[in-house]
């Protein structure tokens, strides 16, 4: 068997619908299972149509239920299917008729009010399935086996559901029965829906390969695979053939946002292949994420990522020569006050780190001065190279050349303890400049 996953853009309307059936349809002898999204963009429809009854007692459908009737229509499916939707609409407003009473909105009920966009998009899609002939079933996530806790917004799913996922999938599959299953969402034992957080209906698409030891898990994006770099900072980015599921992640952590780390966790763990391909071209031969260590490429870099709008804050102190403790004294401040670092460059009496800008480091500084002298640095950037650091003096020495004659200077560098990224801080403004000259000089030559 198989697992294929489809995102919003995939199924946004009756036309990509059509388009993603032509492409399960070329897969049914592998025994597909299809994970789907929420059509297009419901889920900002949905919590734009909460925060609507919850702040003005506004309740509107109008948005959501006009694209459904209209893919339902487009599709040419029968009435028969309108009264599988209706429930489901009604059900949502009266969900934004409650929001509307308490004027409020909390983690328990978003989950619940986003669920209706997968809900409605396996119902609409499986019915189109069946009008082709092909015999598929729309499954809620908590009728294919996934019950989480019930924390809210981010739940884990607990460990009985690795059993009940092939039990309940595998007899479908031996029947030909295509199961339409909806991504994201699972409910917890008391029957209340949950999301599952970071990854989405990616990391749904990968527990159900895992669980069921799948031969693959496709996860269908609109881009080609995981490119060399980000096509709207160099046009000239290509697809990366393979990557290993820690380069993957290196990737998706600094930037390339193709797939999310924890979406990969159940690959990883069971070691079964993610194959990242474009809806919108599928004769691309995409990505294929493997455990095992990718061919020996003639350069050193596999590809460059960057994020932006990082700060860098520099502490320094000589009072901790030879005493021990210091960075532990460090981080204890970071834990005090929920900040979460990314990078980190040491040594005996200083430590530089990186932090999302999301952060207000106020309340934080006074305590970090009791230990050491700190420097805040704003508006600066993380361009990574992922690649193979076996190679890295000869991989620093291009990466800097590019940076000297740029006149970009590298204000802090930091090797991942993966041993597959090398990362290196510059200014915000210099970061894209940065990047098009090191695909250039890593890439662009052996075009």
């Amino acid at each position: 068997m198989i697992v294929m996953k489809f995102g919003g853009s995939s199924v946004a309307n009756g036309e990509r619908i059509r388009y993603v059936a032509e492409i399960v349809r070329q897969e049914l002898k592998r025994k597909p299972v299809l994970v789907l999204s929420a059509m297009g963009d419901t889920t900002d429809h949905l919590l734009e149509a909460a925060d609507a009854a919850a702040t003005a007692g506004t309740i509107s459908i109008d948005k959501i239920a006009g694209l459904h009737i209209k893919t339902i229509r487009e599709l040419e499916l029968s009435s028969e299917i309108q009264k599988v939707i209706d429930p489901l609409l009604e059900e949502l407003r009266n969900l934004l008729l409650g929001i509307a009473m308490i004027k409020e909105l909390t983690n328990r009920t978003k989950d619940y009010l986003v669920s209706f966009g997968e809900r409605l998009s396996v119902r609409i899609t499986a019915a189109y399935f069946n009008v082709l002939g092909i015999k598929a079933q729309a499954m809620d996530a908590w009728d294919a086996g996934f019950i989480s806790d019930s924390n809210f917004s981010s739940a884990e799913l607990l460990k009985e559901s690795w059993d009940r996922i092939p039990q309940i999938l595998n007899p479908l599959l031996e029947a030909d029965v295509l199961p339409v299953i909806t991504g994201f969402i699972a409910k917890d034992r008391d029957g209340k829906i949950t999301t599952l957080g970071r990854g989405g209906s990616d990391r749904s698409a990968t527990i159900i390969a895992a669980a069921c030891k799948a031969e693959e898990a496709q996860v269908w994006k609109d881009v080609d695979g995981i490119l060399t770099a980000d096509p709207r900072i160099v046009p000239q980015a290509r697809p990366v053939e393979s990557a290993t599921y820690e380069e993957a992640a290196e990737l998706a952590y600094f930037g390339a946002q193709v797939l999310h780390p924890w979406a990969m966790r159940p690959c990883m763990k069971s070691g079964t292949p993610v194959l990242v391909k474009n809806s919108y071209n599928p004769n691309a031969p995409g990505t294929r994420i493997l455990s095992s260590v990718r061919a020996e490429n003639p350069s050193p870099v596999l590809a460059i990522a960057s994020r932006r709008n990082v700060t860098l804050v520099d502490i320094v102190s000589t009072r901790m020569v030879g005493q021990s403790g210091f960075l532990e004294k460090v981080f204890a401040v970071f834990s005090k006050y929920g900040v979460s670092v990314d990078m980190v460059a040491t040594s005996e009496v200083s430590i530089s780190v990186t932090l999302d800008s999301v952060y207000n480091l106020e309340p934080l500084k006074p305590a970090l001065t009791e230990i050491a002298t700190v420097e805040v640095k704003t508006s600066r950037a993380i361009v990574t190279l992922i690649g193979d650091v076996r190679r890295s003096s000869e991989l620093l020495q291009r990466a800097f050349q590019v940076c000297h004659q740029a006149g970009i200077q590298a204000q802090m560098v930091s090797q991942g303890a993966s041993k597959v990224n090398i990362s290196f801080i510059v200014n915000d403004t210099q970061a894209a400049e940065a990047v098009r000259g090191l695909h250039k000089e890593f890439f662009e030559g052996s075009i």
